[in-house]
């Protein structure tokens, strides 16, 4: 029986047969030609190991080619296998860099692999593949991410100990040839000799093994070949925030900045930025391994927030980007989700004090107000001011102090923290100090200071908690005295409104406490619980809640549910809670250069953006 499609006769053909024939979606071709490349990838480098898996009358006519082809080609199918599964993530990715080394390397290993084991099937695997990248190249358009020349090392150091991997298999899958049982240390003498393109120790039958000499040349080649081309090719640098787009930002936070608390933090120099094509909104983010990671709401008028988004998720798109957003409000993430259909996930929630509102007095607040009166009965004493109303000689002591008084080597905080204090231009930000009245400084670099927390604007009413540092040796609760002095002050600074911590999952720590809780609900708890052994999940709740603050709902932002771990990691990079990347081996910093965008995020006119729309 025969299937017809809206009445045309031409749909005879059965429909399952035309969608074989029609070939894959082309939005699904790049992940599926990833996989095949790795798997053909896998089978060239099979072909180049284990020639001895040959028949035997092919066996013989690889033997008698002239010269050293047949050895060469072996080589030559070792090396573009390993080529083939580093380009394979590229390729998934849509990269047109990854795609033009492809469309070379997939013919080399074909003929390769005909020349050297006459195997019909690789070719064919080779060229169906070669066939559907050329047929699609149009979905292989992504510019490639940001780069530095430090991925050089790595790559040596992986591609090192891949090659070495490699050689002891390909020393060792040649036993009958060898002379005697040579030792692990011998054959990896001879794979490190090999990848130099010496002979080592290890002895074959018939002289030299060409096979195995030119495959061990090829290895180390390769390594060396990747590692000077990722050396000293042009850098495409990161993008970061210019001196020009942190004069727009902060024109677009005079006028907007009281919509969102974390607006501030869209200054971090380590960012980059995106317009709307009228300027009026901006969304700034940073790439960490693949995601663009945005922070907060876009900034700037909420009418021209869907130009700034559409910005962003073309960046994205023409990088290959991961997009994402972490710790946007509730009118930002229904904005997101509307312009670009991605989903939203409640991340937690913002802990903000109406300072209206807030007193000591009463029994809910007994705890903190009994630790407040003790760590003042001990001597200490707080000042509360803005940035600009302090002398350079106590800013630099402050800065100085915030630096040593850091938990780690790493400095933390990506969508709640500036990085920075009392930078040019940021004089209305708010630094609240603990000194201790009895100590006179003479064996301390820092005085009688003992704790720091800054506060950067929000809007012209507010202030967002951006840093807390103490001295390890001050008594216990000196963050909890600081914060309720910044608190107490805030009328006299015309602050109506103050963000603390974001609490992670508070929903959840609060729900899966009370009695009734479910058992989902209270393995859930317990879960998180664990993890603030490593994360503070738990204790910034709980510091947070002494306030008795309100609680603002924050959103994650994703594309598919699958990306939520690799954005979870990106998170946590960015962050600085995972670090993953190598240490640099010199101890000498070169001067930083002077932030420039990168080409791609030139602004557009009118004109091209109603151009790129149609």
């Amino acid at each position: 029986m025969s299937v017809t499609v809206d009445g045309d006769k031409r749909g005879s053909v059965p429909v399952r047969v035309r969608r074989i024939l029609r070939g894959p979606r082309p939005e699904k071709v790049p992940s599926l030609v990833g996989t095949a490349c790795t798997l053909i990838g896998l089978v060239d480098i099979a072909a180049g190991i284990f020639p001895r898996f040959r028949a035997s009358r092919v066996h013989a006519l690889a033997e008698v080619l002239p010269g050293t082809l047949g050895p060469l080609s072996a080589a030559l199918s070792l090396s573009a296998g390993v080529l083939l599964l580093l380009l394979a993530h590229g390729l998934k990715r849509h990269k047109r860099r990854a795609w033009r080394a492809a469309v070379v390397l997939l013919p080399l290993g074909a003929t390769a692999q005909f020349v050297w084991r006459h195997s019909i099937l690789g070719v064919l695997l080779s060229l169906a593949l070669l066939t559907l990248l050329l047929r699609h190249r149009g979905q292989f358009a992504a510019l490639p991410d940001p780069r530095s020349r430090w991925r050089a090392l790595a790559n040596f150091i992986l591609m090192g100990a891949g090659s070495l991997a490699l050689g002891l298999v390909i020393v060792s899958a040649h036993p009958r040839r060898t002379v005697g049982d040579p030792s692990l240390t011998d054959r990896l003498e001879h794979v490190l000799y090999g990848l130099l393109g010496v002979e080592g120790p290890v002895a074959y039958t018939h002289g030299v093994d060409w096979t195995v000499g030119y495959s061990l040349g090829a290895l180390g080649m390769l390594t060396a070949l990747t590692t000077i081309y990722l050396a000293f090719r042009p850098e495409h640098p990161a993008a970061r925030l210019t001196d020009d787009d942190e004069t727009r930002l902060r024109a677009l936070l005079d006028q907007h900045g009281g919509r969102d608390s974390l607006g501030h933090f869209a200054l971090r120099r380590d960012k980059g930025v995106v317009f709307s094509p009228s300027g009026k909104a901006a969304v700034c983010y940073r790439v960490v391994s693949g995601v663009m990671l945005a922070s907060g709401d876009p900034i700037g008028d909420v009418e021209a927030w869907p130009g700034a988004i559409e910005r962003f998720m073309d960046e994205a798109k023409i990088h290959s980007w991961t997009p994402a957003v972490m710790g946007c409000s509730e009118t930002g993430g229904q904005v997101w989700t509307r312009e670009t259909g991605l989903d939203a996930l409640e991340l937690g929630d913002e802990a903000i004090v109406d300072v209206a509102d807030f007193s000591l007095s009463g029994r809910a607040m007994r705890n903190v107000r009994q630790m407040v009166k003790r760590i003042e009965r001990n001597g200490y004493t707080t000042r509360v001011r803005r940035v600009r109303d302090l002398d350079d000689a106590e800013l630099a002591r402050i800065r100085r102090a915030a630096a040593d008084w850091r938990g780690t080597d790493t400095e933390r905080g990506f969508s709640m923290a500036l990085g920075r204090i009392g930078a040019p231009g940021d004089g209305d930000a708010v630094i609240a100090t603990a000194h201790k009245e009895d100590d006179t400084g003479t064996d301390s670099p820092y005085g009688d200071l003992k704790a720091i927390i800054h506060f950067v604007p929000w809007g012209p009413d507010g202030m967002s908690l951006e840093l807390m540092r103490r001295d390890r040796s001050a008594d216990p609760g000196m963050n909890e005295l600081l914060i309720v002095a910044a608190l107490q002050a805030s009328p006299a600074l015309g602050i109506a409104r103050v963000s603390l911590n974001f609490a992670m999952f508070r929903a959840a720590l609060a729900r899966g406490e009370k009695i009734g809780a479910g058992p989902v609900l209270r393995l859930w708890r317990g879960l998180l619980v664990f993890l603030s052994r490593w994360f503070q999940i738990e204790s910034l709740y709980k510091f947070n809640a002494k306030f008795r603050p309100r609680w603002e709902p924050r959103f994650v932002v994703y594309r598919t549910t699958r990306d939520l771990p690799r954005i979870g990691l990106a998170a946590l990079q960015a962050e600085g809670f995972v670090n993953l990347s190598l240490p640099r081996p010199f101890t000498r910093r070169r001067p930083t250069p002077a932030p420039r965008p990168c080409a791609h995020l030139t602004p557009r006119t009118p004109t091209e953006h109603k151009a790129h729309a149609a």
